[in-house]
């Protein structure tokens, strides 16, 4: 059975959902901001949760209409078939949000659509009060320019939450932005990567779910699992294909550096939770230490900026130090890196090749992207410095 999908995502990272539901073979794909409908089937409700490495959440549509008024938005969310997506014992909360639309009280509107819901409800299942004991539907109302959408999310817990990342770190980056900065920077598995300013390990090890080619979500649960529309055989052929999937072979050249032992050892417990074992290397080293043998590869990562270090002074020196460093001491890598810094370019020594807006969290930041050499056609992919 075909069902309309909304796949959440945080502002500029859109296209890349699209592009991963539609490699999922997602149809009738359409961008907006902040999220990307689509249509699939049922079944592979599954597959998207289990797949999609930079949504946010993946919400089953059950509806759009405009609505300027409290009795248009009751009437318009009744017309829906709600017995159709909720059983008779279904908890079903509601939770809303509404920018630039006449109907600007959010509290009103969940009363309203709840209220509605449970009147359609009993057309169906003829009782008057509903108990709410059994699965969870999280119904989701979100009115934008008078334009209402009616949801039940089908993930539980956002996207971003793999599984692996048990210990809390300062200023922790979002999984879904990490994986997106590592799929932005056209990282191949082949390549050397290194993170020197790593935390608690999150960028490279979204590197390595993606080189390894590991469903981000394949170690955690969905609360749509517990729907009887989707029984347990679909969720268990998923993850048997995803497993399947895994390429078990694949060598990896995956390297983060930090300054922080502490952050370090989270990064060695959330490698082992992420099932990676000996992937990924971990060592204690200043950025303006950091050397490899390997005259090609990718460094990509989330420099500290004010919410970790502090002075301004002390960031822009970083990023100086770091711009000096990797340019003579990696001088035909490639360099990817998220800051907020509007001079990050001047303190780096360099213009960047591209950069693209990208937001971690509500801070408005630019993801900078400087381009090395493309490797001799002739070279490994792991291809030695030539001795001076």
């Amino acid at each position: 059975m075909k069902v309309k999908l909304i796949a959440t995502s945080a502002f500029g990272l859109e296209a890349l959902v699209a592009n991963e539901i539609k490699q999922l073979g997602g149809q009738d794909v359409q961008v907006q901001n902040g999220r990307v409908d689509f249509t699939a089937e049922a079944k592979d409700i599954a597959r998207y949760n289990l797949w999609l490495r930079c949504a946010d959440r993946l919400l089953l549509k059950a509806g759009e209409f405009k609505a300027r008024s409290f009795d248009q938005l009751f009437e318009g969310t009744r017309k829906l078939n709600w017995p159709d997506f909720l059983p008779e014992n279904a908890r079903f909360p509601v939770e809303g949000k509404s920018v630039q639309s006449q109907l600007y009280s959010v509290s009103d509107c969940q009363a309203i659509v709840k209220k509605a819901i449970v009147e359609k409800l009993k057309t169906r299942y003829s009782q008057s009060w509903f108990e709410e004991s059994g699965p969870l539907y999280r119904i989701q109302v979100s009115i934008l320019k008078d334009i209402v959408t009616l949801s039940i999310d089908t993930s539980g817990a956002g996207l971003h939450k793999r599984g692996y990342r048990q210990l809390s770190s300062p200023a922790p980056l979002k999984e879904t932005l990490a994986a997106a900065m590592v799929i932005l920077s056209r990282w191949k598995a082949d390549r050397p990567f290194i993170d020197p300013f790593c935390g608690s390990g999150t960028i490279p090890i979204e590197a390595a779910l993606i080189g390894k080619n590991i469903a981000p979500g394949i170690n955690r649960r969905f609360v749509a699992e517990e729907w009887n529309q989707l029984p347990s055989l679909i969720w268990s052929r998923a993850r048997e294909e995803a497993h399947d999937l895994i390429i078990k072979k694949q060598q990896l050249g995956i390297i983060g550096y930090d300054i922080d032992n502490s952050v370090l050892q989270m990064a060695r417990f959330h490698t082992s939770k992420a099932g990676l074992g000996k992937e990924l290397h971990w060592q204690r080293q200043d950025v303006r230490q950091v050397r490899s043998r390997y005259s090609y590869g990718y460094v990509v990562s989330n420099p500290p900026y004010g919410e970790r270090l502090g002075k301004q002074e002390e960031i822009e020196k970083l990023y100086r130090d770091t711009g000096r460093a990797l340019q003579e001491a990696l001088p035909t890598w490639s360099y990817y890196f998220l800051s907020p810094q509007p001079g990050f370019e001047k303190l780096f020594g360099r213009r960047a090749d591209k950069n693209r807006k990208l937001y971690n969290g509500r801070i408005e930041c630019r993801y900078y992207q400087f381009f090395g050499p493309k490797p001799d056609k002739l070279q490994g992919p792991f291809t030695l410095h030539q001795p001076v």
